[in-house]
């Protein structure tokens, strides 16, 4: 494991793999990069690979307050760590945030996408204008369980019976852990 520092002066972890044109993995609102380690493994036969901790996961800082921003200066500081320019895979709300730094102008020369939560079309529904504030009051609660349930269900769109057999899996220590950051990246999540 290496680390780079971000702007703000967060430290971010990351591991570094393989030989050649550089690319960073950024996973969901849920994960850290173990998450990423099957598809850095895949690549670094033939890419460089950058598979890091969002901000508040794994061995990464969270420096506070939270804002987009702060997460595409980190993505912004991997990709000096790769040398000025790299490619960008996203996978699920780490595609909106990969969107958001290209859309910044870091220096992303390819940008790939897997499972992005876009909300398209009148026909689907539109979570409570008010989400971000119904998950932080149940975070500063410390009913960070019905956080990641009230996540999973508005935000996500997982049916309630499968939130409900998730309750006892064994992951879910790991999303209660860090569902402030779940509500806090709303923004970007969906």
């Amino acid at each position: 494991m290496r680390t780079t520092t971000s702007a703000d002066g967060t430290k971010i972890a990351f591991d570094q793999t393989g030989q050649g044109t550089p690319v960073i993995l950024v996973v969901g609102a849920f994960n850290d990069r173990s998450t990423g380690a099957p598809l850095a493994r895949a690549l670094e036969s033939q890419l460089t690979v950058l598979n890091y901790d969002r901000r508040g996961r794994g061995a990464s800082g969270d420096t506070q307050p939270y804002a987009v921003e702060r997460e595409v200066e980190d993505l912004d500081a991997l990709i000096h760590e790769a040398g000025g320019a790299a490619g960008v895979f996203g996978y699920s709300s780490g595609g909106h945030l990969a969107l958001a730094a290209a859309a910044r102008g870091l220096n992303i020369t390819k940008l790939a996408l897997y499972d992005t939560p876009f909300i398209v079309g009148d026909d689907v529904p539109r979570p409570p204008k008010d989400i971000a504030a119904q998950l932080a009051t149940l975070v500063s609660a410390n009913r960070r369980g019905d956080a990641v349930e009230l996540y999973q269900t508005k935000l996500v769109g997982i049916p309630e019976a499968v939130v409900a057999q998730l309750r006892n899996a064994p992951f879910r220590p790991s999303l209660e852990a860090i569902a402030h950051h779940a509500g806090l990246r709303r923004d970007i999540d969906r």
